[in-house]
């Protein structure tokens, strides 16, 4: 098990509140919106873990910070090192994917998911929220993996189809198309579109009214609501991530 005093403030990318069993992880870079890189990647992994066995943790929201969810975008092409990637230097990135969807899956009591603003990276973490708040400037979109010269390995190819039915999540993935906040909702990606003041308290509202059930109620819930989506990420989470890593290899020298 672990304690919340002991990994509270152990992250440079997540700030942690917690108030009679509400549990806030405000996801940013210096006290601005997320900036998605090699850092957050291997904290997101090892905070996800930390919460999901407190349990002292009976509600937890997580939001983006400032008028962004997750950035910087990636223009098409824009990974410089795309194909640079070594087997050693990719390592640590595959052990840390394979973990970090099912850590989060892996929190045995209700999440509740803000997304304060543009999600243009990793789009996929606040959309596994049980119930998902979207601010009216919201947008989600992936410009880090096929439209930025990789393989959307890392669960989103599983995710994102599950989620937007496979046309149009296959569609979403190959062209990096947009998606607004309204499209979002009449998708079923998102439950409630709001003002960006509004989502905190009606985040903490439905928190409140969550934890009006039992305990184990609440817990059980989660878990079984969220089984089939973990068995399936068991399955595909690790080849997604070796065909990422291998076409981001080096090519033999001629």
């Amino acid at each position: 098990m672990s304690n919340f005093d002991e990994y509270a403030n152990k992250f440079e990318t997540i700030r942690m509140v917690r108030n009679a069993g509400v549990l806030e992880m405000h996801f940013h870079h210096q006290g601005g919106p997320l900036q998605w890189n090699l850092l957050s990647h291997r904290e997101f992994e090892q905070a996800f873990l930390d919460v999901g066995r407190d349990r002292e943790n009976e509600v937890v929201i997580m939001t983006g910070t400032g008028d962004a969810f997750s950035g910087p975008p990636v223009a098409p092409g824009g990974h410089v090192n795309r194909n640079s990637m070594t087997p050693t230097i990719y390592d640590p990135i595959y052990w840390e994917g394979k973990r970090l969807l099912i850590n989060l899956l892996d929190i045995e009591v209700p999440v509740i998911s803000i997304i304060n603003g543009p999600a243009v990276r990793h789009a996929e973490i606040p959309l596994l929220g049980d119930i998902v708040l979207a601010s009216d400037t919201a947008t989600i979109q992936d410009t880090a993996h096929f439209q930025g010269g990789m393989v959307p390995g890392d669960g989103m190819h599983l995710i994102m189809p599950l989620l937007m039915g496979r046309a149009r999540g296959h569609y979403f993935l190959l062209t990096g198309h947009e998606i607004d906040a309204r499209q979002a909702l009449e998708m079923g990606l998102v439950n409630e579109v709001l003002p960006a003041q509004d989502l905190m308290p009606r985040a903490r509202e439905l928190a409140a009214m969550l934890l009006k059930q039992p305990r184990l109620v609440r817990r059980y819930t989660r878990v079984c609501l969220n089984q089939e989506l973990k068995a399936r990420l068991h399955d595909v989470l690790g080849y997604g991530l070796a065909l990422e890593g291998l076409a981001r290899m080096k090519e033999p020298a001629a």
